[in-house]
């Protein structure tokens, strides 16, 4: 499952990539651990209505209405966060989560336990050097976090090793030309033409999904 050379170790619950020093890496969420436990209540009471300008619920029936469809696969999520996929998600999947934060991470695998998800793996790992070998998984996730990747090409010629021929990528994202409230939202965003560009350009068919949820772009890319 894992690309030469990566060593890993698991401790309550999550799994750590050694460094060249043998030590777990570390990174920096955008949001310290310290403060994971209040992720949820910022998302439902201050991104979703006053950045977003978007229903919760809503987003997580198109989400679900996209993902209805896929069973038993293998599925890797970019950014799990405190584990929202568990909304719209099907438990009968083989669920790989990544992030950088393990406060949050810790949060998802209670989530992913109560949501009776029998085959689900946690990795502390960064979206832009994914400790996997290449096409291990069959569908990846991003759920509003594309925006906070610094390099989205690196990013997405990771996804496109990991990912099979003929995968799926399913993504919602914040884009600038939605954004009507002209709220402050961060990280970069990219309107739905760059993104578009940057997916052909790394092995995928670009697809936008025709709703509308506030500033929320959601849309399918096809690994070619």
């Amino acid at each position: 499952m894992f690309k030469k050379g990566t060593n890993t170790i698991g401790k309550k619950g999550l799994n750590y990539v050694i460094g060249t020093e043998g030590k777990p890496l570390r990174f920096k969420p955008w949001l310290g651990d310290s403060f994971s436990f209040l992720y949820d209540f910022i998302m439902r009471k201050s991104i979703f209505p006053k950045k977003f300008g978007s229903d919760m619920a809503k987003h997580h029936d198109i989400l679900r209405q996209e993902l209805e469809v896929v069973h038993g696969k293998n599925v890797l999520e970019l950014a799990t966060g405190s584990g929202s996929a568990v909304n719209f998600l099907m438990n009968d999947n083989r669920y790989t989560g990544t992030d950088v934060s393990p406060g949050l991470l810790k949060r998802a695998v209670n989530r992913f336990l109560s949501a009776g998800f029998q085959d689900a793996e946690f990795y502390v790992a960064s979206a832009d050097d994914l400790p996997f070998e290449k096409e291990s998984f069959d569908v990846c996730i991003c759920i509003l976090s594309l925006n906070f990747f610094d390099d989205l090409a690196k990013v997405l010629k990771e996804v496109s090793r990991v990912l099979a021929s003929r995968s799926l990528f399913v993504c919602a994202v914040p884009v600038p030309e939605r954004n009507t409230l002209g709220s402050t939202i961060r990280g970069k965003l990219h309107s739905e033409d760059e993104l578009a560009e940057a997916f052909r350009q790394n092995g995928f068919r670009f697809e936008s999904i025709p709703c509308e949820n506030g500033a929320v772009l959601y849309f399918r890319g096809i690994r070619e």
